[in-house]
């Protein structure tokens, strides 16, 4: 082992030499770094928005038509239907007949369990798989998406309403105020695309996401328990403690072992149906019909035994008849405006994650664009009309989605099938579900909400990434140990913290040249690679801002003196040049210049001199404005490492 140490360090050494001497025995051709020409104030403004707001080039479409071309244009725009419609066919409509079907089946005993969640009528459910598909059908650019309400934005909704509001109390109260929400809801997601700030969700991270969802699932299983087991008097409160308390404090007196029975039993049933649809994708009927088989048995099974007269709770009459005009409802005035308000964004921001991220999903599976904007504009569309129609928040459903991608749909007009089929269940069926006991729906909601339970996720998040887990398992903790706020609240602050973080305390890395190479590297990635005697090179992986560019001017001094030790113990020459390699930094402001001079003049008292190297358009722009290049002169900024490297070699004493 020792002589393979010695080995090694005689070939770095003799590396070191055949590069120096090499240095001392050419002339160099060293290119100069380009001054970009200057740009007027309005087209260096006009490219920045461009490259902010429009950085699709949604307008390339129209350009060099006539106008009747950028009237046609700009409706498909707005209806993507009118595009894809005129390529419709009879193949297509069979696709997207079976997969209507199929998400329908799925979508009615959920959105009756679902509004639940939200602590309202059962029908209100349904009317929110009703309009909210139709008009999304219209508008919406996702061929997969499958519209209507879903488990997480129901609990979300129903728990920050009933924080304002009884649902017990007030109910007429509490359901104008859940229009309100939804209302605003939309106006947010509307906004949002309209002023196309839909990178503004990208800052609630995957991790936290994940995290969320998983915290969500199970408090969402776990106030199903209230249904599930029979019991009359629950907490209101959905943090784990609270629920399993009010659980075991009923054992003894409002336990039904007839209602635990139906449910134990739907509750297998359903499980099997998707273990079997997980391990065959063509049966990806089965878990998805599974549902309304177990509404219809269970049903049909109290119905003939009286059930409900021994103490198995049932749904009991649903509303008959399509969505009710509920514009009136809305809040406009008054104190319960602000809180639908805050209500509606919270809740239109989770719902707009949720659908943005599934429709992306299925997109890349198939291979088409997506614009998130447009998106953002058909939900938020959807959700405006839907608040007006006696709806709640709808957004896309994963599970729906997931179905109506593998039945085969082939356009948006999957949705207008489920909303037809929705359709006539208000017309003609909810009398049929008075008996259907409310385990099952709490089966069927148990059952659902397990798949957002993405262990495998997290596994992979911890591996990758460290301070990601900690944001993925704060929101996890949050939700399930507080409440459904403070888990986002949490998801939110973290997301945010690694943000500031990565923007405060950007990473730094020395650079060594690679053996028989002009390339330099992080020695810390390649331990092989040697530093260049009298030089140390140093890289920002960075812009250079004000919130950062004190960290880095005092982090590049203690790789300075951390260098300078390092040598002075092996002997090795003091250090005349440093060089910063400059390719990662993208920009720098003010602070970020200033911080640069101060550099300087610490080195002038070292007698260090500092070089930059490959610095980007918009620093070298930046830097000449500020007249920088004057202080340390001209010739000290090179197009590449090796460059710098090899003009600071050839001013370095022979002996170095």
């Amino acid at each position: 082992m020792a002589n393979s140490n010695t080995d090694a360090e005689e070939r770095k050494e003799m590396d070191i030499r055949s590069f120096s001497s090499s240095q001392h025995n050419q002339t160099p051709y060293i290119h100069k770094v380009g001054v970009p020409p200057k740009q007027g104030i309005f087209k260096e403004f006009k490219t920045a928005v461009k490259e902010t707001f429009f950085a699709d080039d949604p307008l390339r479409p129209f350009k060099d038509q006539p106008r009747s071309r950028k009237v046609v244009l700009g409706l498909q725009a707005i209806f993507p239907i009118l595009d894809w419609g005129r390529s419709y066919n009879l193949r297509k409509f069979r696709g997207d007949l079976i997969s209507g079907l199929t998400i329908a089946s799925l979508c009615i005993p959920q959105d009756i369990g679902y509004s639940r969640l939200a602590n309202l009528a059962p029908q209100y459910g349904l009317y929110s798989s009703f309009v909210p598909p139709l008009v999304y059908a219209f508008m919406g650019s996702s061929r997969d998406i499958a519209i209507g309400p879903v488990a997480v934005v129901s609990l979300l909704l129903g728990t920050l309403l009933r924080n304002e509001i009884d649902p017990s109390k007030h109910p007429d109260e509490y359901l104008r105020l859940a229009f309100t929400a939804t209302f605003f809801a939309g106006i947010t997601q509307a906004t949002l695309g309209i002023l196309r700030l839909g990178f503004l969700i990208d800052f609630l991270s995957h991790a936290a996401v994940v995290g969320f969802m998983g915290g969500a699932a199970i408090t969402i299983a776990l106030q199903q328990l209230k249904l599930f087991l029979g019991i009359k008097k629950f907490t209101k409160k959905t943090d784990i403690i609270s629920v399993m308390k009010s659980v075991f404090h009923s054992v003894e007196h409002e336990w039904n072992w007839q209602t635990i029975l139906i449910g134990a039993t739907f509750l297998t049933f359903l499980l099997f149906a998707k273990y079997i649809g997980k391990k065959n994708k063509k049966l990806f009927w089965v878990p998805a019909i599974a549902p309304l088989i177990s509404v219809i048995l269970s049903t049909f099974f109290v119905y003939i035994t009286h059930a409900d007269r021994r103490g198995v709770a049932i749904v009991g009459s649903i509303k008959k008849g399509i969505n009710p005009p509920s514009v009136d409802k809305i809040y406009f005035s008054g104190d319960y405006l602000i809180k639908g308000i805050r209500t509606g964004i919270v809740a239109g921001v989770i719902a707009l994650t949720e659908a943005v991220a599934i429709g992306r999903t299925f997109a890349s599976m198939k291979d088409y664009q997506l614009d998130g904007n447009k998106e953002m504009v058909a939900l938020g569309t959807m959700n405006i009309v839907g608040s007006m129609t006696s709806c709640y928040v709808a957004t896309g459903s994963f599970s729906r989605s997931a179905v109506n991608y593998m039945a085969g749909c082939q356009t948006a007009f999957s949705n207008i099938v489920m909303s037809v089929v929705v359709f006539l269940t208000l017309e003609f069926i909810t009398p049929l579900f008075k008996f259907t006991p409310n385990a099952i729906l709490a089966a069927i909601i148990i059952s659902a909400v397990l798949g957002l339970i993405d262990y495998e996720a997290a596994i992979l998040i911890w591996k990758i990434d460290k301070f990601d887990f900690v944001a993925c398992i704060g929101a996890f903790f949050g939700v399930v140990f507080a409440s459904v706020e403070i888990g986002l609240l949490i998801a939110v602050t973290i997301s945010f913290a690694k943000i500031l973080l990565q923007v405060t305390r950007p990473r730094t890395a020395t650079l060594g040249r690679i053996p028989r190479t002009n390339v330099y590297r992080n020695t810390q990635q390649y331990p092989e690679a040697t530093k260049v005697p009298g030089v140390l090179i140093v890289r920002v992986d960075s812009a250079i801002y004000f919130s950062n560019s004190n960290y880095i001017k005092e982090r590049i001094l203690r790789w300075l003196m951390d260098e300078e030790e390092q040598r002075k113990a092996a002997s090795e020459p003091k250090i005349q040049f440093l060089i910063v390699e400059m390719s990662p930094v993208t920009d720098i402001d003010t602070s970020g210049i200033h911080a640069l001079e101060e550099l300087h003049r610490s080195l002038k008292k070292r007698n260090v001199q500092l070089v930059l190297s490959n610095p980007g358009r918009v620093v070298i722009d930046k830097l000449h404005a500020s007249k920088f290049p004057d202080q340390i002169g001209e010739d000290k900024i090179f197009l590449t490492v090796a460059d710098a490297v090899l003009t600071c070699s050839l001013k370095l004493p022979e002996e170095v």
